[in-house]
Order: structure tokens, then sequence, then C-alpha cells
């Protein structure tokens, strides 16, 4: 028999607005619409660092001195290299396997070749936090390569985590706004609260549990079509409107008099406009005009007029995220695993902070059933 749905009760539902931990290393203001790493806002850290110098910031408290940024930027570059078995992974995985099943499954498999997968000193879970950060990008690439019948290439010690990133994919080295905005997007995805994933990341952190399984739990997570994948979902609709070549504002109209949603508006925290959005739409212009094709842009840009004007509703950092993969060359289904390529150091430095000073993560559940019930044979 189907088990009931709970009684409704006092207590808010999904934990919204419980305040569960206090944390260092992010603030969310939703109704001003601020976000800030660290003491530090988006909009500065997105126009003025590098996603390696966030990486940083949120795991040890502040930006790198230029010593400190050459350190990491080795760190990272001598930790890409991945085991045999993981490489192997990527030419046996099925070509339709789900790219996030792929993740999960590669992050767990790096933990059994990483002598220091059990060390719970707060040395060896940095040098991991860097680990992961410096191999997801490889294997999501490498992944892609296999699944098109391609070799995989070699990591360049030269190129940032960005154009590494799209070096890799597209076996060319990227142009200079192209590095930028993609640098911003890790930059903006990097950290964001007591999410989903991050909260399901610290309850199996704070059991003292590894850092693999910890960030495979949050990979999990951050697979479900309520968490991640916004971007994908807002490229598909894109994707929709082009294919069909009807006008993207007559688009809107009629899914609004239908009364269906429009992916890429509206957000959980924010009740007014994501400021990674507003970066974002700035950026994305300049990589339009580089790449020579602003058919993403203008798209995106004529839907966001469109919800702003019908409904008073402003996009979040998935809308213009998605134009921007796009224009990049970037296959749909690797948008959610971007994500975690970028956030598993917000992740990171969350399992940092919570071994620091650790209680095991226990709420209670309001029980809303029946008592008193006897059996009856």
């Amino acid at each position: 028999m189907a088990p009931h749905a709970p009684k409704a009760s006092s207590e808010p539902k999904g934990l919204e607005g419980v305040i569960a931990l206090h944390t260092d290393i992010c603030d969310i203001d939703g109704q001003k619409g601020e976000l800030i790493y660290r003491g530090y806002d988006i909009d500065d850290l997105a126009r003025n660092c590098t996603f390696e110098d966030i990486a940083w910031l949120l795991w040890q408290g502040d930006l790198p001195s230029e010593a400190e940024r050459r350190q990491l930027a080795l760190q990272l570059s001598t930790e890409r290299p991945l085991p045999p078995m993981v490489r192997e992974l990527m030419s046996m995985t099925p070509e339709d396997a789900d790219p996030m099943a792929f993740l999960r499954t590669g992050v767990s498999t790096l933990a059994l070749y990483d002598g220091e997968a059990e060390d719970m000193s707060a040395e060896a879970n940095y040098r991991k936090a860097v680990r992961l950060t410096a191999q997801i990008p490889v294997m999501l690439t490498g992944f892609d390569r296999a699944r098109n019948g391609l070799p995989a290439l070699r990591s360049r010690p030269d190129l940032s985590t960005a154009s590494n990133f799209l070096y890799l994919l597209h076996g060319e080295e990227p142009g200079e706004q192209a590095v930028r905005i993609f640098d911003a997007c890790l930059i903006l995805h990097a950290e964001h609260g007591l999410n989903a994933s991050t909260f399901a990341g610290r309850v199996i952190g704070a059991t003292l549990s590894d850092m693999y399984s910890a960030i495979s739990g949050a990979v999990g997570a951050l697979k479900g079509p309520l968490h991640g994948g916004a971007n994908l979902r807002v490229m598909e609709m894109l994707s929709e409107i082009d294919r069909t070549g009807a006008d993207p504002r007559q688009w809107v109209l009629d899914r609004l008099s239908r009364k269906e949603r429009v992916m890429g508006f509206g957000h959980r925290v924010y009740k007014t406009l994501d400021p990674r959005a507003a970066i974002l739409r700035e950026m994305s212009e300049s990589l339009a005009d580089e790449a020579g094709n602003r058919k993403w842009y203008d798209m995106s840009l004529a839907i966001m007029q469109t919800m702003e004007k019908e409904k008073g509703l402003y996009p979040n950092v998935d809308f213009f995220s998605a134009s921007v993969y796009g224009t990049l060359g970037i296959p749909m289904d690797l948008f959610t695993p971007i994500f975690a390529m970028a956030r598993v150091t917000g992740w990171s430095a969350h399992l940092l902070e919570q071994w620091a000073d650790n209680r095991l993560i226990r709420p209670r559940a309001a029980y809303s059933g029946p008592r008193d019930k006897r059996v009856d044979r």
C-alpha cells in the first residue's frame, strides 16, 4: 500500500526559513538581491577576480596574495592528471549515460586511488579539496570526448581552470572573452549558502565520513531537477523557440496565456533581481560579439524584456548562463556538471568549516501519524 501524505503542520515545509547552522562562508539577502562570499560582494569578485582566487577565498577565508595565487595554480595544475582507472571508466561509460551519473561515479572512484582519502586531518582535507577541483573538469571533458569517439587531451599547465576546460572540450585554445565569461560563470556558481546539495554534503560530513563520500552525495543532490539542471531547461526552451522559428516575445505571451512556466525566472531566495544574472547579462553580450553569434543572447534579451513587462519577473543566474554555454558550444547535458565543477569549491569549503567544529546534524521530524492502534489478528 502506498504511504499516505503526512498531515499539514505548522512547521515550515522543506525547512524553509529555519537556521540550521552558522557559517562564515556566504551570506544571501534575498530582499536586497545581495550575495556575499567571505565579506566580498559577488559583483566585485566576478569583475576583478579569477575562479582560482575564489577557490582560495572560500577555502582560506580571504583573497590570495600573488605568491599564494601562484602556489594554488601550481597545485591545481599538478593534481589534474587522473588515475588510470578513472580514465578507463570514461571509455567504458555508455554513450547515453547521464553525465551527472558519470560524475557521481567518477568522484567515488577517485577516492579509491587517493592515499589520503581516509585522512581526516585539516591539511589532508584541504589537499583533497584542491584535488577534486582540479580533476572534475578533466573528468567531464574526457567523458564528453570519449562518448564522441575522440581521444582525451592532455591538460596544459599554462592554462587556468576555465581556459583548460574549454581547451580540453574543444581541442583549441578559447578566445579571451570566452575565457573571461566562463571564468565568471564558475565564480558565480561557486557558492550559494546552505542550498540542497551543500546541506546534503554537510550532513554527510558531519558523520565524519570522508570528503569523497560527502561530495558524491552533494553531486547526487545537485542531479535532482529541483536543484541543478535549471540552465539546461532554459537552453531546451531557447532551442525549441529556435527550432520552431517562433518569435521569442510571442512565444512567451502564448506560454503565459496557457499559465505555463517560462524557465529561468524567479528564485527560492531572491525576491528581486538575482545579482548573478545582472553580471552575466552584461558579459554575455561581449561574448556573443566575439563569437560572431548573437542568436542566443538576442533571444534571451527578448524573453527577459517580455517577462519583465508582462509579469514583473526578473531572470535568475541560470537564464543567462544557458545562453553563455550555448554560445561557447558546450553540450546541454554538461550544463549541470559544470555547475558541480564550480560548486565543488563551495561544497568543500563548507566541509572544512564543518569539520573545524563538528557536531552531528540530527534534526527531528514532527510526527503527524496516528496513535493508539492495536494489532487485530
